[in-house]
């Protein structure tokens, strides 16, 4: 049976930023306390997505109470903001994306005054999380359902840097909520095509077979890709990478693809092309400069894959934000 009660839980984070119009969109708020916009879309009874982007006047601090268990991925834009849940103190901070699972608790909320928060949220019930988890994922359903993730536990936080793919999205929907061009079923696609590849990022791709490597073969692979993201424009050989974590060619090369799954040259292009995806957003520097910051000397091969991977030429990306 499906169940459309977690919308409640959103629906409580408004009242407590003290909105007075809940019926608009985007919704008109308390004008001594916050000014900005939230616009909340249901797309389909059991997915919710929130694209906010509000201010403080003041410090803030407010509470909510969630009253149904769900599952809610985020990614948090601009601005820095404290979360106390269960007497465990937690950060979400710009251009990180956060995957929660949560039960029935209680939040307190720190916001700062005259910063910007941009948000986007995606929520969805824990019937719905197990559902989609028994279709993309590679073992039982029961492995990774949201009881067996809380394991007793109220709260559950998986967080990291937005990636490059899903901040692409997110732009996207961002852009086209403000410009009024997307459609319920658009919105719909994207918010779960960003669930399907954070669950698969958080979840998934960091599970190993039982047995199948030691511990100190983990530790060693994990020490491979922090040298790899280390020595992103000047990498060493796969024979150098080997000897420098004390594992054999071979092992290193299963290893790396069962933790990561992919490659270690293959992971090496995507962390390259994400980072360069960074560099073009910031503006500062032009796409001979980032070519070069991540390790391609020629800049005609580099917007070639750019373009392969993320259907857009650099110099468009930069041309897109001179405009603005």
């Amino acid at each position: 049976m499906l169940n459309t009660n977690f919308h409640e839980n959103f629906s409580e984070f408004f009242h407590a930023l003290e909105i007075l119009k809940v019926q608009e969109c985007p919704f008109a708020f308390q004008p001594n306390v916050q000014g900005g916009a939230i616009h909340r879309f249901i797309p389909r009874p059991d997915l919710e997505v929130v694209i906010s982007d509000y201010s403080f006047y003041r410090e803030y601090q407010m509470q909510v109470v969630t009253k149904q268990p769900m599952v809610e991925l985020s990614f948090c834009l601009q601005g820095n903001r404290g979360v106390y849940i269960s007497g465990s103190e937690y950060e979400i901070s710009s251009g990180t994306c956060s995957l929660q699972f949560i039960e029935q608790v209680g939040a307190n909320f720190m916001f700062h005054k005259n910063q910007s928060y941009q948000m986007v949220g995606i929520g969805i019930p824990i019937s719905t999380f197990n559902h989609f988890m028994s279709e993309i994922g590679e073992t039982s359903r029961e492995s990774f359902s949201f009881s067996k993730i809380l394991d007793g536990k109220r709260y559950r936080l998986f967080q990291e840097r937005i990636n490059a793919s899903s901040l692409i999205i997110v732009r996207q929907m961002v852009d086209a909520i403000a410009s009024k061009k997307m459609t319920n079923l658009e919105l719909e696609c994207r918010a779960l095509q960003l669930l399907s590849m954070t669950f698969r990022s958080h979840l998934l791709d960091n599970s190993l077979s039982p047995g199948m490597f030691s511990k100190s073969d983990r530790t060693k692979i994990q020490q491979a890709q922090s040298i790899i993201m280390e020595h992103m424009s000047n990498p060493p050989t796969l024979i150098e990478l080997s000897r420098l974590i004390g594992l054999n060619d071979y092992k290193l090369k299963k290893g790396f693809k069962e933790m990561f799954g992919t490659t270690v040259f293959g992971y090496l292009r995507e962390k390259r092309l994400e980072k360069a995806f960074l560099l073009l957003q910031e503006g500062t520097m032009n796409v001979t400069d980032i070519a070069s910051a991540v390790g391609y000397s020629n800049p005609s091969y580099f917007a070639e894959i750019f373009k392969e991977r993320f259907g857009i030429n650099p110099r468009e990306i930069i041309r897109d934000l001179n405009r603005l």
